[in-house]
């Protein structure tokens, strides 16, 4: 859809599958709770998709968290928080409630992405160029570590 006086074009889907090389650079995890329904490789051992509720449902071990966007990430940033083991993909927007309250009290550490990645759709095409510049937040010191080693070109920052 296209942009007219100011108003917003309207994206037809609100899936935006993770980039496989960030994926790649981060090792293996072993629970994605917001998975796609559709997803052309797997982002962790086990997946919850909105058809399971992952927020209903018990966390364990490594956590990727690519949540939903928007509001809807509040809740799964509180749980990245209470979990402690994993990283998440948000848009940089520190400015917002939720990372003053959940995610800068909580984060090991903060890898801030160079330049602005490009999602994919649930059948792997690439999607234009994100509108926000990203970053990766690790939750506990051993995925700090592996933001810190991971190769992936940013500014790295250390919580703490």
């Amino acid at each position: 859809m296209a942009s007219f006086g100011g108003e917003k074009a309207v994206p037809d889907t609100h899936t935006w599958l993770t980039p496989r090389f960030v994926l790649d650079a981060l090792g293996q995890f072993d629970l994605d709770p917001c998975a796609s329904l559709n997803r052309p490789w797997d982002t962790a051992r086990h997946h919850y998709t909105i058809d399971d509720d992952g927020l209903s449902k018990q966390w364990f071990g490594r956590v990727w968290c690519n949540p939903p966007y928007g509001k809807a990430a509040v809740p799964f940033m509180e749980r990245m928080a209470l979990h402690q083991c994993g990283v998440a993909l948000l848009f940089t927007r520190t400015e917002t409630r939720m990372f003053q309250n959940l995610v800068f009290p909580y984060a090991s550490a903060f890898l801030f992405l160079a330049g602005r990645l490009k999602f994919h759709r649930e059948d792997g095409s690439l999607a234009s160029t994100s509108q926000s510049p990203s970053m990766l937040i690790a939750y506990g010191d051993s995925d700090a570590k592996v933001l810190q080693d991971c190769g992936l070109n940013g500014g790295f920052v250390r919580n703490g």
